[in-house]
């Protein structure tokens, strides 16, 4: 008779449950699109096949030869037209900043050396991101062994390409996903702490409390974010000296630069959370709703995973997430000894980044009382 009670009124509490789901609407569309998301990231986003590869060249042969040499590379469909410079350390600087995968140089000589020994093309890879690295060094190899030119009868020996690797010299992977953990542990952070923020304390209660007091909508927002700031931060050193400690990856480059692009980084993060809560009914939907924001983020940011191996208009979307930036400055400074003006671009970026968040959060707050 207990045990027909016990399973009559867990049957009864079920039904009650289940009602109360299939009308949560919310709840229902994150069930449904969710698994969606994840099969058309893991099916469209991810691809171990270069595409657009950013490239620069040093022709300093100038010849007929050189110009279908550089021809056969581009028409091999992986890369982008090539970037011309005018001097070895221009191109070593592109590799630096990012702009550049692969730095091609001809040496003057190459038209002669085609006609009477094996000609030699230099080859120097961003091996910031091992896949990538050894993907376009393999292509632009392949392009030399099947190099013939025009020349009647063909030379005797095709081109030799000698590749030599930058920054990651051994392509280790762990030194690609190391030098980004900073950015994947503050994202979830970031996000899992805002998100409940707004929605719970308009659970409580306490939310209309704080509207009337004298303060403005934005000034409760960031008089939120702060203190997580500076936990973000804790974080931040925590990670980077782990690593170093551990696996021997130090900053190459500035730690004031490091630490000057984690404030928007953080600020525009935790605005997100921010956001997110404003938008959630109730605290299940914040958690649901940012589910989609960090999975995204991991793995469109370029973290996990090279942007530049994604497909355009998806790789597009990535722009709009903190964690891109945050990520192309991490890797700058640690891996290839970036200073401030290294990372100028993608602070301003994280800036901007964090001022539309905060126009986002001003448009969905009440900002006082009725």
């Amino acid at each position: 008779m207990i045990g027909g009670h016990f399973v009559s009124n867990a049957l009864a509490i079920a039904y009650k449950e289940a009602t109360a789901l299939r009308h949560d609407r919310a709840f229902l569309a994150a069930v449904i699109s969710q698994p969606i998301m994840i099969m058309l990231l893991f099916g469209f986003a991810l691809s171990n096949e270069p595409a657009n590869v950013p490239w620069a060249v040093l022709d300093q042969s100038r010849t007929a030869e050189s110009r279908r040499f550089l021809e056969a590379v581009r028409t091999t469909g992986y890369f982008l037209p090539a970037m011309a410079v005018d001097s070895y350390e221009a191109g070593e600087a592109l590799l630096k900043r990012g702009r550049a995968v692969a730095f091609v140089i001809i040496p003057a000589d190459f038209r002669r050396d085609m006609a009477r020994e094996r000609p030699q093309v230099q080859v120097l890879l961003d091996g910031t991101d091992p896949l990538t690295a050894a993907r376009v060094g393999g292509y632009i190899s392949q392009v030399g062994a099947s190099f013939r030119g025009d020349r009647e009868p063909p030379p005797k020996q095709p081109p030799l390409v000698r590749g030599r690797f930058l920054f990651n010299p051994t392509l280790k992977d762990s030194t690609f996903f190391l030098s980004a953990l900073a950015g994947m542990l503050l994202t979830n952070l970031c996000l899992s702490v805002t998100t409940l923020g707004i929605v719970g304390e308009r659970e409580s209660g306490t939310y209309e409390h704080m509207l009337s007091t004298p303060t403005t909508s934005l000034e409760i927002v960031l008089g939120k974010l702060l203190p997580h700031v500076v936990i973000c931060y804790a974080v931040l050193t925590f990670a980077t000296l782990a690593t170093g400690a551990v696996f021997g990856v130090w900053p190459r480059g500035s730690w004031l630069a490091l630490y000057l692009v984690t404030l928007p980084f953080t600020l525009a993060s935790l605005s997100i959370g921010v956001f997110v809560s404003t938008l959630a009914a109730n605290s299940a939907q914040a958690v649901f709703i940012g589910v989609f924001v960090i999975l995204p983020s991991f793995v469109l940011s370029g973290s996990l995973f090279p942007y530049q191996l994604m497909p355009l208009g998806v790789r597009e979307v990535g722009y709009l997430l903190p964690l891109r930036w945050y990520q192309i400055s991490l890797r700058r400074v640690i891996e290839r000894g970036a200073g401030l003006s290294d990372i100028a671009g993608p602070f301003l970026m994280l800036c901007l980044l964090f001022g539309g968040m905060l126009l986002l959060i001003r448009w969905r707050l009440k900002p006082r009382l009725a």
